[in-house]
This record gives C-alpha cells, sequence and structure tokens, in this order.
C-alpha cells in the first residue's frame, strides 16, 4: 500500500529570481502521468519542504505535460521557505503529491474562458494557461487578468509573451511607475476590456484575500454565475490528505474537497 505520507527525494535542476522575494525551483520530476498523460492536474498542489525545517503547500506552474520536471514559484515568507531561498542548483529537497482537486478541464473545454491573478497566487493559473494552449482549438476566447504592486512582482514575464500569441494578456500594477507603460490599477478596473459570451463562460481564479474579496467586482459584471467561477484557494495545510484538520474552509477541507471550489462553495467561508 502507498504511504501517502512519504515524500520523494528529488535534485534541484535549476534555480531563476523571479523578484525580489520570489524565486523559481526547476524540480526533476519522479511522479508518473496518469492515463490522460498529465503528472497532476492543473490547480492541484504538492507539499514541498525538508525534515526538521517543515514543508508547505505549492501549486505546479509548469506543463501538467511535462515529465521531466516540475516547476514552483515560492515567495519568501516564512521558516520553509526561508530554507528553500538558500538552496541551489543541485541541492536536494523533498516533495509529496499531487493533492487534492484541480480545475474542471473537461467542462472548461468549448468556452470563453478569464484568468484572475495577482501576486504570487498566479502558478495554478500558468499550468492551466499552459494545458488551454495545448488544447487551444477547444476553448472560445481566453483571458488572463494579472496583477501585481509593482512591474518588478510580476512574475513568469518571459511565459507571458510567449502566452500572448495564443492568448490576451492584460497586466496592471497598482500605481504609477517610471519603467511602466501598461494600464495601472486594480484587476478589477480590466473588466471593460474582456469581451466574452457571458451564457457560455467559464472563470478561474487565485490570489491574495483582498483579490478574493474583489471578486463580485471582478466577475459579476460579465455575468458570469457563481457555479461556473472556479476560486483556488490558499490554506496553510499539513498532512495533505484530510486527517490533521488544518485547512478547514466552512464545511470543507481545501486538501480534500480542493484547493478548487466553486465560488458558491466558498462565497461565505473564504475569510
Amino acid at each position: 500500500m502507498r504511504n501517502l505520507y512519504l515524500p520523494k527525494i528529488v535534485k534541484i535542476k535549476a534555480v531563476e529570481e523571479q523578484s525580489p522575494t520570489v524565486k523559481l525551483f526547476r524540480l526533476e520530476n519522479k511522479f508518473p502521468k496518469d492515463k490522460n498523460g498529465m503528472v497532476f492536474i492543473p490547480g492541484q498542489f504538492f507539499l514541498i519542504g525538508e525534515m526538521g525545517y517543515g514543508e508547505a503547500p505549492f501549486g505546479a506552474l509548469s506543463s501538467p505535460y511535462e515529465k521531466k520536471y516540475l516547476e514552483f514559484a515560492i515567495r519568501k515568507a516564512g521558516n520553509v521557505t526561508n530554507y528553500l531561498h538558500n538552496l541551489q542548483a543541485g541541492d536536494t529537497l523533498e516533495i509529496r503529491g499531487p493533492y487534492g482537486n484541480g480545475f474542471p478541464l473537461d467542462f472548461m473545454k468549448e468556452k470563453d474562458v478569464v484568468l484572475v491573478t495577482g501576486g504570487c497566487g498566479i502558478p495554478p493559473i500558468a499550468s492551466l494557461i499552459e494545458y488551454i494552449i495545448v488544447h487551444r482549438e477547444h476553448f472560445g476566447n481566453v483571458y488572463l487578468l494579472y496583477g501585481a504592486k509593482t512591474p518588478d512582482e510580476l512574475l513568469l514575464k518571459d511565459r507571458i509573451e510567449r502566452w500572448k500569441k495564443s492568448i490576451n494578456v492584460i497586466l496592471t500594477i497598482d500605481k504609477p511607475a517610471f519603467n511602466w507603460q501598461g494600464p495601472v490599477g486594480f484587476v478589477s478596473d480590466l473588466v471593460k476590456e474582456i469581451k466574452i459570451n457571458e451564457l457560455d463562460a467559464v472563470a478561474a481564479m487565485c490570489g491574495p484575500g483582498p483579490m478574493m474579496d474583489a471578486l463580485e467586482k471582478i466577475l459579476k459584471p460579465l455575468g458570469i454565475s457563481d457555479r461556473r467561477i472556479f476560486v483556488n484557494m490558499e490554506r496553510k495545510m499539513q498532512c495533505g490528505i484530510g486527517k490533521c484538520q488544518h485547512c478547514t474552509c466552512g464545511k470543507n477541507y481545501v486538501c480534500l474537497n480542493g484547493p478548487v471550489f466553486t465560488y458558491d462553495e466558498i462565497e461565505n467561508a473564504h475569510d
């Protein structure tokens, strides 16, 4: 019987600085593909860390079809991430997963898609974009709305340029900056740029708390129903398999029932 707590020891293949506080880690992949050829479903999470330091949940940002490596954007924000930020290519760490439920990929096909994220919330959205690009003919209009405080805090800039060839990308920062010529303001201000069939559209969202609070201003004006808005919840987790009760969200466990929920499932339980 498989031990769900037992991590795999993997080698770090590369480390790239993405912002003053975020690094991208490319890790050796030791996880098998499923029957659809995917290593994980976009939106699922992995637990990464080291014995003696602990572990934390992270959504992969690489393509779910990539068999050689997994990529994660990790923000320096505590004991575990401080330890990870001191590691270099060639070092090893522990990883287990994938856990939870990802985005409903089959349901999202043949529809317009609005992707909304901010700051370091982009990884699960990034892996979903990679999936959409592989199956681009099965999706309608696709928009990425991505905001950050400053230009330096916008992650994955090289990939964003590649994504622009396949989907509509709209970026914004909170306040004017001398090295920025794009939109300024909150992600909610970008709604007017979107043209979708509201009766046949879905949305996927991941980001910090204030962005979740502004969800009604971002997506409700587009006419997308709550059952078609899929939110990737961020919660502190320990076991990853619904045993420790650290990640309760209302009546749900984020690790088991999520981390992807429809908005009506978590509307009153996302504080």
